[in-house]
């Protein structure tokens, strides 16, 4: 449940990420990237690196953050003999698309709902281009052309705000010491994730995890049973609120009250992607002999 004390720039961002963050899910995309011969979590990496060109597994696992690098390692650059970064792109739009107009409908997605969340959106995006300093994922989606079709103009403003905001949360936890194991461990003490879900997808072993888990005791983030102590929440929301400050300036471009329209209008659109089942993880087990390995979490 959201906080009654949640920020109209924060609303804007929870209640319309799922139209961006279905794109990670959808079968749509695996399908897309399978035609490549690529398997979905390798696409994954793919997909969302493309936007800085045929790079190593290296800025990758940098900037994704709570990846092993050893499992990047094991997409790129190998995928890049499949695709080009300009294909596996166009693959991925393709699939927000395809999929879009699956769980919205036809009539929704060329309604006037979508066309004016797409313009509130795109707004917030572009005063966020202006400032990429610090935040290479993001600056390297923000260089990507726009879209034209309102649904895919909405996709790519949530895709660069999500990043935008995703560089933001990286930084905060650098400040206060936390590294990208670190915040997944204590994403999954926190009982937000399914259990084991975070390493199986992120890659890390259980010896890599359980040190992690004893390092976390020894600073008094984690309790001896593996949930967050007192401290670990009052981190974990630090950070949070860290977050919400660096990015707030993106959203301050379209106010308050633009930023309230924004979920109002995207609200009933995210409602309509999870009743579709494009949030659904499952979904992605036909299509990948590695069920488990789906992205995001604490980045």
């Amino acid at each position: 449940m959201a906080d009654v004390t949640e920020s109209p720039f924060r609303l804007a961002w929870r209640v319309t990420e799922p139209l961006h963050a279905m794109i990670y899910f959808v079968p749509e995309a695996a399908e897309r990237y399978a035609a490549f011969g690529i398997r979905p979590m390798d696409g994954y990496f793919a997909s969302r690196g493309a936007a800085f060109g045929p790079v190593g597994p290296a800025i990758v696992a940098a900037t994704f953050y709570n990846f092993n690098p050893a499992r990047v390692a094991r997409a790129l650059p190998a995928v890049w003999s499949k695709a080009s970064p300009e294909q596996l792109l166009a693959a991925r739009l393709e699939a927000a698309d395809a999929a879009l107009t699956r769980g919205l409908g036809a009539e929704v997605v060329d309604g006037p709902e979508v066309a004016e969340a797409a313009v509130l959106a795109r707004r917030a995006a572009e005063k966020a281009a202006t400032l990429p300093h610090g935040r290479p994922l993001f600056a390297a989606h923000a260089a990507l052309p726009w879209p034209d079709r309102p649904h895919l103009v909405l996709f790519h403003a949530q895709t660069l705000l999500r990043e935008f905001r995703g560089d933001g949360h990286v930084a905060a936890l650098l400040a206060n010491g936390i590294s990208g194991l670190d915040a997944i461990v204590m994403h999954d003490a926190s009982g937000q994730s399914p259990a084991g879900f975070l390493r199986g997808s992120r890659g890390w072993s259980a010896e890599q995890w359980a040190e992690a888990e004893d390092d976390l005791r020894r600073s008094g983030l984690l309790d001896a049973d593996g949930g967050l102590t007192e401290a670990g929440v009052a981190l974990r929301a630090h950070v949070e609120d860290r977050t919400d400050q660096v990015t707030a300036v993106a959203y301050r471009a379209i106010g308050e009250e633009g930023s309230r329209r924004l979920a109002e209008l995207t609200r009933p659109l995210s409602r309509a992607v999870v009743k579709a089942g494009l949030l659904d993880p499952k979904t992605l087990v036909t299509h990948s002999s590695r069920p488990n390995h789906l992205p995001e979490s604490d980045r």
